[in-house]
């Protein structure tokens, strides 16, 4: 009774806070607050009301986190005193090998972690597997921890690596990489560095990826885990090499591993995909009309999708338009770029709705790719109907500039820039030729403007508004003062003789 009560208690300080909730929604209890109080509270749950039921739920929810591993045992370890335990399939000659002995203490070597399976990488392609996901174990409370492996290269593995063609200059085709992850037999793991990683092959450091600046006020700057490449620092024979890995113990475990792989190069994976991934014209056609569907219980009917032809990774011209199966738009991006981003920076997300675009499921567009042969340059959207043809878009500036190169004017052009024969302005003769007609002055003092034989319209640049003023007075002054005399023919400006007009060249 008292040894399950301890198995229990240790079962539940190991617990996340999603299986502290599990288990005290289950008995009734309170699940909100801080990790630490939902511990102190599934202790004293544990405590206070221990019964067969109870311990049948802790022991569940710890398989569900750890499956393969023995859950009495481990849970009755000191936490401060590092065991490994054998996987349920580990034969006794494996057991056998890890004896060896520190103070008189048998202290076994690290087991390979149980079902820890790493997700496939496009770029990589496994050969071998030279050691199997391992647990990196901490040896005592420090912060800063230092893990060994070691392995060795058969014949057959060390005439691949140095047969294998060269992608550049001292990096060959195949490579032997190590790969970190957490420990999780949950589901395929990605990589993933641990705090302050190092790794040193044969007494030699390599080199592992450094972070990557982030631009964003308030994130911190993210680290692209990866394969890390050892092949250069290797003894490529049948010498032991040994790989030691220095990581920070902050709580999380981690497994490594390492393999034998053939890398893949960009161009290469584009190659795969349009010779096994092409979704072929009649296909697209039937996708675009199931989605211009008419919906009888839809209060919006869609008549058209606009598809653009500009890549959104890099603002050009689709050149192989490819898009995912799994997402819902129509729009693609060009799958040369795509692959070429992913293979310095790998992020496999989809640049159009940001969900995951893995390689398997990328696809080139079939009919997109016939539209970007028949459509010229300048086209940059396209609209899909519901009969699955399509028409180009012009755009709205094109269609402007169009609109006024073809645009005629709407009066006639008049000349201001044409004198005549004898030397004076339109406007000039037809004012000598007025007489003392009032009608003259009043043209020439109002307007300033009039037009000639010659048609040309002339502007008058010696009078102002004073001129106008001084004139339109004098001759009421005339009539007002005397009404009997004839008055004379009022003054054309304030000047006594006839003033040349200027023409407005």
């Amino acid at each position: 009774m008292a040894a399950e009560l301890v198995e229990a208690m240790n079962m539940v300080k190991s617990f996340r806070v999603s299986d502290l909730q599990t288990l005290l929604a289950s008995m009734g209890r309170s699940k909100s607050g801080l990790k630490q109080d939902l511990v102190g509270r599934a202790l004293r749950l544990v405590q206070t009301e221990y019964s067969p039921e109870l311990l049948k739920n802790v022991r569940q929810l710890y398989e569900t986190r750890f499956p393969k591993a023995s859950a009495w045992l481990a849970a009755r370890r000191p936490e401060s005193v590092p065991v490994n335990y054998p996987a349920l399939n580990s034969s006794p000659r494996g057991t056998a090998q890890g004896t060896d002995y520190l103070n008189g203490i048998p202290k076994p070597a690290p087991p390979p972690a149980a079902e820890v399976k790493l997700v496939p990488l496009p770029f990589y392609h496994n050969l071998e597997t030279l050691l199997p996901p391992t647990e990196l174990i901490a040896q005592n409370s420090e912060k800063l921890q230092e893990s060994q492996c070691v392995f060795e290269l058969t014949p057959s593995q060390v005439e691949q690596i140095r047969n294998s063609s060269e992608l550049r200059p001292g990096m060959k085709s195949v490579q032997v990489v190590l790969r970190i992850c957490y420990t999780d037999s949950i589901g395929v793991q990605e990589d993933q560095y641990p705090p302050n990683i190092a790794v040193k092959v044969n007494q030699s450091y390599c080199h592992v990826p450094g972070y990557y600046p982030s631009n964003k006020p308030g994130v911190e700057p993210r680290r692209p885990c990866r394969p890390v490449n050892i092949t250069p620092w290797l003894h490529l024979s049948t010498v032991t090499n040994r790989v030691t890995i220095t990581w920070g113990n902050f709580g999380k475990r981690y497994s490594v591993a390492v393999y034998l792989v053939r890398v893949f190069t960009s161009g290469e994976l584009f190659n795969q995909l349009k010779h096994c991934s092409v979704e072929s014209p009649e296909r697209c056609r039937e996708r675009i009309q199931d989605k211009l569907r008419f919906d009888p219980e839809s209060e919006i009917a869609t008549t058209g999708l606009r598809v653009s032809l500009i890549c959104p990774l890099v603002k050009m011209r689709l050149g192989v338009p490819c898009r995912v199966l799994t997402c819902a738009h129509l729009q693609c991006f060009d799958a040369v770029f795509f692959l070429q981003m992913n293979e310095k920076k790998p992020t496999w997300t989809c640049p159009v709705c940001d969900k995951p675009a893995p390689f398997e499921l990328l696809t080139i567009d079939g009919l997109l790719s016939e539209i970007l042969k028949e459509t010229p340059e300048d086209v940059e959207e396209i609209e899909y109907l519901t009969d699955g043809s399509w028409r180009p878009i012009r755009d709205d500036k094109e269609k402007e500039r169009e609109r006024e190169n073809s645009r005629t004017p709407d009066c006639p052009v008049v000349d201001i820039c044409v004198p005549e024969a004898n030397g004076h302005s339109p406007a000039h003769s037809g004012t000598n030729q007025t007489g003392k007609s009032g009608s003259g002055g009043a043209s020439a003092g109002t307007g300033g403007t009039s037009a000639g034989a010659g048609g040309g319209a002339v502007v008058d640049l010696t009078l102002d508004d004073s001129s106008e003023e001084e004139g339109g007075g004098g001759a009421e002054d005339s009539e007002d003062t005397d009404d009997s005399q004839d008055s004379p023919a009022p003054k054309r400006g304030r000047y006594d003789y006839d003033k040349d007009l200027v023409p407005a060249y």
